[in-house]
């Protein structure tokens, strides 16, 4: 990844929390593995699916801004 561009960060972690769920409830809700969602959670993920984030949202009744936030690359002063 090229750190001039910024990064995506996957919030799903934080989102289900704030829901009061765990990761197995929403791989269930979601119709996902529960592996899967893990390595969502964990920001371990190299390509985004936008079946699995629709997926994501519509389990979670969520927008896809509470999910992903850009951060911008931190620039030279």
């Amino acid at each position: 990844m090229d750190e001039n561009y910024g990064h995506l960060e996957i919030r799903l972690a934080e989102l289900i929390e704030k829901k009061g769920l765990n990761r197995n409830k929403v791989s269930l809700k979601a119709a996902m593995n529960w592996r899967q969602v893990d390595r969502y959670c964990e920001n371990d993920i190299t390509r985004l699916d936008t079946f699995v984030l629709c997926k994501l949202c519509t389990a979670l009744e969520c927008e896809i801004q509470d999910l992903l936030v850009f951060v911008p690359a931190e620039k030279e002063q």
